[in-house]
């Protein structure tokens, strides 16, 4: 089988993509299709991994009853970390929006088994958190697919993740990463909401190769 040729024109779409993929905040609350949804896991489960280990695990999280515990967790993590804010950037920060959890109409766990016995250790020996590299990468993996679809996904980092991990009822062995609010976006945009509302911009240092 010949590896296909990805024309200049699919080149410059796939930019737009990278370009236009944003972390959100402001969701519809209409449903995704199932089969969509089936769709964007089965292609975050095409992403990388360290001896074909396949270690990410998604959770989706339907009862209300961890909504509501997972939005407190949220809300106690969220008041902490404006304390810790001073001055114009408490002021900033009072003003964002950091979580879609009140209307996002999916919202899915991303755990790693941090030692699965598929892969056979292959790759992990000197480097252990290669597992949870790979998935970051499913994670990622899925939120291009999402995006493709104009589907939205926001990463609520502002929770304690033991308690979180607590909520869900999960293998104890799993490691939380990552929890995703995905549904329609309310409004589209080719730069970051934190950029656009002044929190913090783009630096172009980090778009140079620092040779050694």
């Amino acid at each position: 089988m010949s590896a296909p040729h990805f024309s200049p024109g699919f080149q410059a779409e796939l930019q737009q993509l990278f370009t236009w993929r944003r972390d959100v905040r402001h969701f519809r609350t209409d449903p995704v299709p199932e089969t969509i949804l089936a769709g964007l896991l089965h292609t975050a489960c095409l992403a990388p991994s360290v001896g074909l280990s396949e270690p990410w695990r998604f959770v989706r999280v339907d009862a209300p009853s961890r909504r509501v515990t997972i939005r407190a967790n949220f809300a106690r993590a969220n008041t902490a970390a404006l304390s810790g804010q001073s001055g114009d950037n408490a002021q900033r920060y009072a003003t964002l929006k950091l979580a879609g959890l009140d209307d996002a109409p999916h919202q899915i766990a991303v755990f790693c088994d941090t030692d699965p016995s598929q892969g056979r250790g292959l790759g992990r020996g000197t480097m252990p958190e290669t597992t949870v590299w790979s998935a970051i990468m499913a994670i990622h993996t899925f939120w291009l697919a999402a995006a493709a679809q104009g589907i939205g996904v926001g990463w609520v980092s502002i929770l304690d993740p033991a308690e979180a991990a607590s909520t869900l009822c999960v293998n104890p062995n799993w490691r939380f990463l990552a929890y995703l609010c995905v549904g329609y976006p309310q409004e589209q945009a080719d730069t970051p909401e934190l950029e656009r509302k002044g929190w913090e911009h783009r630096n172009p240092a980090r778009r140079v190769w620092i040779n050694r």
